[in-house]
C-alpha cells in the first residue's frame, strides 16, 4: 500500500528545492539505539549530498561509530524527501532519510535501516511483503519555568475523554494535522488512559516505510508539542501508579498483494502461517525483549495490574496481558498484534526482529502453545504447562539476547556485539544510583 511513496529522482528533489525556496536540508539517519541523527547541508551542498559525498565521523557517535574507522557516507533515499510544514516558509528545512555506508558504497553493519532491509529481502525471497500498522503512545508534559520537562500535568483526562479536560488536544490536533500534511494517514488519534497520554494511530505500511515513518513521528510530535509549550516523551513509564506507553505494532505478510493471515477456510479462521508465525515470535520473545524494551524504565511498564503484558502469550480476541492478540478486521483481514514493544524501541531493529522470528516460525513449523484464553497467572503458579513471563529487567533481557544465537544472526555480529555493550554501559550505571525510593525506605530505618 505504497499509495504516497513519491518516486522523485535525483533531478526532482534539485528542482523542488530551487523552486520551493528549500535552504536547508537535513540528512538524517538512525543510531543503534534509535535516535535520530541528522547532519544539515545548505542548498548549495545538495548535488554533493545526492552524489554520496556526505560523510560524517562515525567515530564521534558512539551508538554508531567504528572503533578505527573514521568515515561513514551518507546515501538518501529519494522516495523520503519531505519538506517540514513546521519551518518558515521563507528559507524552509527538507530533510532525507540516508542509509549509511563505508566509503566503497557497501552497508554500514550497524546502520539499523540496512539490518531491516537484510530481513525484508528474506521475506521477499520467500514470496512476502511484511506491512505493519503501528499505535504509539506517548505523554504530553509541562515544562517549568526553564524550559526543562517536567512530568507535570494539569489536566485529568482519561480513556477517550475530549477538552475542557484534555489540554494536550490542541496540540494533538495540530500534530495530526501536520503529519497529514506530511502524507501520513492517521487512522486514530485518541487521549489515553493515564492523564496527558495520548495515542495515534497511522496507516499500515511496508514495514521499511512504517519504521521511516516512525521516526519522522516522533520527531513531529516533539517539535510541534515544543510550540504548544509541552514536552513529548517517548518514555514508556515517566509515571509511577499510571499506566506506561507502548507501540504496538499490527503485523500481516501478504503474497500477490493478499493477506496470507486470512484463510476464511482455516479451522477457527487462524491459517496455519499465521499460527507459525506467532509460534515464531513467542519462541524468540524474551531474546529479543532488550531491543523491543530497550531502557531500564521499559520493565517498569511490563508489570502487572498495567495494561502491558507480562506473559509470553497469545490470545484470539482481545485480551491485555497477552503478548500477541490476532486481530480480525472486516476491511484489513487477520492481523497479528505483538503488545509488548514500548515506543523507546529502535523501530529498524525491532521490525527486522518481528518479521525474521515469524518467517523463523513459518520456516520451522513452530506451532505456538495452546492459544491463553484461561487465567494465565493461575495457570503459572499451578505449574501448569509453565507460560514463561517476559524479563523483569533490562539486564535479564541481555541475558536472554545472549542465550539466543538467533537475535545475533538477525543482528549481525558487529551490531549486536555493539548493542549488547551499549546496554550493558546503560545497566551498570543504572545499578550504581541511589533512588528516592531506597532513601525513602531505608535512611531513617537502618
Amino acid at each position: 500500500m505504497d499509495h504516497h511513496t513519491k518516486q522523485y529522482t535525483r533531478e526532482d528533489i534539485i528542482n523542488l528545492v530551487r523552486d520551493e525556496d528549500v535552504e536547508f536540508i537535513r540528512l538524517q539517519f538512525t543510531d543503534l539505539l534509535g535516535c535520530f541523527k541528522n547532519i544539515a547541508v545548505t542548498a548549495s551542498q545538495l548535488e554533493k549530498a545526492l552524489d554520496h559525498r556526505c560523510a560524517f565521523d562515525a567515530s564521534a557517535l558512539e551508538a554508531m561509530g567504528k572503533d578505527g574507522e573514521a568515515e561513514l557516507y551518507l546515501h538518501p533515499d529519494y522516495t523520503t524527501f519531505e519538506i517540514f510544514p513546521w519551518r518558515p516558509q521563507q528559507g524552509k528545512v527538507a530533510r532525507l532519510i540516508c542509509d549509511v555506508c563505508d566509503a566503497d558504497g557497501r552497508p554500514f553493519a550497524a546502520d539499523p535501516r540496512y539490518i531491516l532491509k537484510r530481513a525484508l529481502r528474506e521475506a521477499a525471497d520467500m514470496g512476502y511483503r511484511f506491512e505493519v500498522g503501528p499505535e504509539c503512545e506517548f505523554f504530553l508534559f509541562h515544562c517549568d519555568e526553564n524550559g526543562l520537562p517536567t512530568t507535570l500535568t494539569h489536566e485529568q483526562a482519561g480513556y477517550f475523554d475530549m477538552s475542557p479536560l484534555d489540554l494536550g488536544e490542541n496540540a494533538r490536533r495540530d500534530i495530526v494535522l501536520t503529519l497529514e500534511e506530511m502524507g501520513f494517514e492517521v487512522e486514530a488519534s485518541h487521549h489515553e488512559s493515564a492523564p496527558a497520554q495520548h495515542e495515534i494511530d497511522f496507516r499500515r505500511d511496508e514495514a521499511l516505510k512504517t519504521a521511516d515513518n516512525i521516526m519522522t513521528f516522533k520527531l513531529a510530535v516533539k517539535t510541534l508539542a515544543r510550540r504548544h509549550g509541552l514536552h513529548a516523551t517517548f518514555m514508556p513509564k515517566p509515571k509511577y501508579g499510571a499506566d506506561g506507553s507502548g507501540m504496538h505494532v499490527t503485523m500481516a505478510l501478504l503474497r500477490d498483494g493478499r493477506n496470507i493471515f486470512t484463510d476464511a477456510g482455516a479451522e477457527g479462521g487462524l491459517c496455519s502461517e499465521a499460527q507459525y508465525f506467532i509460534g515464531g515470535i513467542l519462541r524468540h520473545a524474551r531474546g529479543m525483549s532488550a531491543v523491543t524494551n530497550p531502557l531500564v524504565n521499559s520493565y517498569k511498564r511490563l508489570v502487572s495490574g498495567y495494561e502491558a503484558p507480562v506473559y509470553v502469550a497469545w490470545s484470539d480476541g482481545y485480551s491485555k496481558s497477552r503478548m500477541i492478540r490476532v486481530v480480525r478486521d472486516k476491511e484489513a483481514g487477520v492481523r497479528i498484534e505483538l503488545r509488548s514493544p514500548d515506543s523507546a524501541a529502535n523501530p529498524y531493529l525491532a521490525l527486522a526482529l518481528c518479521l525474521r522470528a515469524g518467517l523463523d516460525g513459518i520456516k520451522h513449523k513452530i506451532m505456538p502453545p495452546m492459544c491463553a484464553d484461561c487465567d494465565l497467572p493461575r495457570q503459572a503458579a499451578d505449574g501448569g504447562d509453565a507460560v514463561k513471563e517476559l524479563p523483569d529487567t533490562l539486564i535479564e533481557a541481555l541475558q536472554e539476547m545472549k542465550n539466543d544465537s538467533f537475535i545475533r544472526e538477525v543482528l549481525g555480529e558487529y551490531a549486536y556485539e555493539k548493542y549488547i555493550s551499549l546496554k550493558k554501559k546503560e545497566w551498570d550505571q543504572y545499578k550504581a544510583q541511589v533512588s528516592a525510593w531506597e532513601l525513602e525506605q531505608y535512611l531513617s530505618r537502618y
